[in-house]
């Protein structure tokens, strides 16, 4: 059996997991980010790295490369980190860097909900069909595979969290009020906390406090609108879900289910069947770049 190394790079944290050919997760490690600098940075994800090769104890013949999911925009032919606004890599040459310290010739390289779709794309086996992985979580995004490609456009494609939507005090971007800093405040406006987090939101609407309802009504509004603009625009045969807030809060699935049919045509309601939540739980980012690595394409 062979095996490689998946990389999830956050502003928060770095893990990365030893993979097989068949996304199974044998080890993994974690440690937080530490962004003070680009070099502080990149000594996080070196020292995850070579305590995980410690830790395995793996030949390192069966170890067949490393792949590195990263945020924001990346130049994956070259091996750049080209612009992050969590972790300070500009123009950061990622995959020159790791070779040099590790002595590892295989190294690949790409955004990380690319990653993450990549791994649910294997995951659900939709050869022939056009998936759109969307993450919800700090921030917003998703990643197009259509027939086995990522729909890449210029090279930013996907950025759903910058879609302008319609909310109670004008226009804002997605993500500005749909992802978890924006529910973390409207939690702090029902329970005066200033500690609240998007899950003290869900709480209090699992517990039935009407604030609470109307808040996580206003969440699913403002994220059908995001989503009802792709499906008018690709028609997908699925969308999955990742990311902190939709995989910790089912409900979420539901309750978008019910405000997507108000808009949706007779002949758009194929999808409200073919929405899912990953069943993946946090590890697509690192089983997706461990699984890039046996893709000799260097990304599909």
């Amino acid at each position: 059996m062979n095996y490689s190394i998946g990389v999830d790079i956050g502003g928060t944290k770095v893990a990365c997991g030893l993979i097989n050919e068949n996304g199974d997760v044998i080890d993994q490690k974690m440690a937080p980010s530490q962004t003070e600098t680009r070099e502080t940075m990149f000594q996080c994800v070196i020292d995850c790295i070579e305590e995980l090769l410690s830790s395995s104890s793996l030949p390192k013949e069966q170890l067949k490369g490393i792949g590195v999911g990263v945020p924001g925009k990346v130049d994956r032919d070259n091996g750049i980190a080209v612009f992050q606004n969590n972790i300070p890599w500009k123009n950061f040459p990622v995959v020159d860097r790791l070779k040099e310290v590790l002595d590892i010739d295989h190294i690949v390289i790409d955004n990380d909900v690319y990653m993450a779709a990549y791994a649910e794309w294997k995951d659900n086996q939709l050869i022939d069909e056009l998936m759109v992985y969307v993450t919800v979580s700090t921030g917003i995004s998703s990643a197009i595979i259509d027939a086995g490609s990522f729909i890449r456009g210029a090279g930013f494609a996907g950025e759903i969290g910058l879609i302008p939507i319609c909310t109670d005090h004008g226009r804002a971007p997605l993500e500005k009020v749909a992802a978890g800093p924006a529910l973390s405040q409207k939690a702090k406006k029902i329970c005066v906390d200033e500690s609240a987090e998007a899950k003290t939101l869900f709480k209090h609407y699992y517990e039935g406090q009407p604030e609470a309802k109307q808040l996580v009504n206003q969440f699913i509004d403002h994220l059908a609108q995001g989503i009802y603009m792709i499906n008018s625009l690709l028609d997908p045969h699925r969308i999955v879900f990742g990311g902190s807030v939709a995989m910790y809060n089912p409900v979420i699935l539901d309750l978008l289910k019910q405000r997507l049919q108000i808009d949706m045509l007779e002949e758009q309601k194929h999808l409200l069947d073919q929405l899912y939540v990953s069943q993946l739980g946090s590890n697509q980012g690192i089983i997706g770049a461990g699984l890039m690595v046996f893709d000799n394409s260097n990304g599909i």
